[in-house]
C-alpha cells in the first residue's frame, strides 16, 4: 500500500510538471528570426492582408464593430471563441508587437506573453508563411486605426477552455504536414499552392477535422465538421464540373457554373478576401484546384 502510495505521488507530481511546464512551451521554439534586410512594405502587406481573409475574421460586422477590433464569433464544437483585436493599438491591439512576436504569433500560434492561441486561429497553414510576407503584413497594420477594444474571452468549458492544453493539440497535430501538393519541383511553394494552403488558408474550413479539431484524411476533400456548425465541400474533383474559368469568376462574384449563389461563411470569404485578388492570382488559384491529384 505504502508503495502504491509513492507511485501515485510520483504519477501527480509529474502531471502537475507536465501542465505547468511542458504543454506551456510546446510549439514556443523553433521559429527562427526575420533578418533585419527584410523590411517590410504597408501597401503591399495591405494586399497579403486581404489574401489571407484578415479583415473577414478580425472584425465583428454583424454588430458594426470597427475594422480589425476582433470580437467575431467562432462557433465550434468545443464552444465560442471570439477573434482577438489586430489593430495598431499599443495596449489592446498588436501595436507594441515586434515583428517577431507577430511571426511567432503567425507561425507558431503564441503570443508575445507566451500563451497559446487556439487553432481557430490558422497558424498550421500561416506556418509556411514567407518572411516577406510577415514583415508586410505587420507594416500594414501599424497603419491600422488604433482601437482600444480588450480581447473577449472565450465561452467553452474546460478543459477546451484550458489554453495549456493547446500545447498537446499541438504536439499532436501542429505544425501541419508539408505534403506532396504544397511544394513544388523546384522545392519553392507555387503560387497558387500559396494562395490557397497558406494564405487563404483554404483548408482549415475545408479539410476533415477529427474530434479534437486535427486534420485528417485528404486535404481539401471536404469537412463534416466546418465553422458553425455546417458541412464544408470538398474543392478536389473540381474538373469536368468547373473550368479554371469557373473558379476564377466564382471568387468574385460567387456564383456556381449552374447559376446558384454561395452563402454562408464563404460569402464574407468573397466579399472581403478573393473578390479584390488580382485576376492573376484567382487564375492561379484556379489552376491549382484543377491540378490532378497526386
Amino acid at each position: 500500500m505504502q508503495r502504491l502510495s509513492k507511485m501515485f505521488l510520483v504519477v501527480c507530481m509529474l502531471g502537475v510538471a507536465l501542465y505547468f511546464f511542458v504543454l506551456p512551451e510546446i510549439g514556443r521554439s523553433g521559429v527562427s528570426a526575420i533578418p533585419v534586410s527584410v523590411v517590410g512594405d504597408a501597401k503591399r502587406g495591405e494586399y497579403i492582408a486581404t489574401a489571407s481573409g484578415c479583415y473577414a475574421c478580425h472584425t465583428d460586422t454583424k454588430n458594426k464593430g470597427k475594422p480589425f477590433s476582433g470580437g467575431r464569433p467562432f462557433k465550434t464544437p468545443f464552444g465560442t471563441i471570439y477573434s482577438s483585436n489586430i489593430t495598431s493599438d499599443r495596449e489592446t491591439g498588436i501595436g507594441g508587437w515586434t515583428v517577431q512576436d507577430f511571426k511567432v504569433a503567425l507561425t507558431s500560434g503564441v503570443s508575445p506573453k507566451r500563451r497559446h492561441y487556439f487553432p481557430v486561429f490558422p497558424y498550421t497553414s500561416y506556418a509556411h508563411l514567407r518572411d516577406q510576407d510577415v514583415a508586410d503584413l505587420k507594416s500594414y497594420f501599424e497603419t491600422v486605426k488604433a482601437v482600444t477594444t480588450l480581447d473577449r474571452a472565450p465561452n467553452m468549458p474546460w478543459p477546451f477552455s484550458d489554453r495549456s492544453f493547446v500545447g498537446l493539440w499541438k504536439w499532436l497535430y501542429a505544425p501541419r504536414r508539408e505534403g506532396a501538393t504544397l511544394v513544388g519541383a523546384s522545392g519553392e511553394i507555387p503560387r497558387g499552392a500559396y494562395l490557397v494552403e497558406v494564405l487563404g488558408h483554404c483548408g482549415e474550413c475545408h479539410t476533415q477535422r477529427t474530434a479534437l479539431g486535427g486534420y485528417t484524411g485528404e486535404p481539401l476533400t471536404g469537412n463534416t465538421i466546418g465553422p458553425n456548425g455546417g458541412k464544408v465541400p470538398g474543392l478536389r474533383g473540381l474538373g469536368g464540373k468547373w473550368s479554371a474559368d469557373d473558379i476564377a469568376n466564382y471568387l468574385v462574384d460567387g456564383m456556381t457554373p449552374d447559376g446558384d449563389f454561395v452563402g454562408g461563411e464563404m460569402s464574407h470569404v468573397i466579399d472581403h478576401s478573393t473578390g479584390k485578388l488580382s485576376e492573376a492570382d484567382r487564375q492561379a488559384i484556379a489552376d491549382y484546384l484543377l491540378r490532378p491529384s497526386r
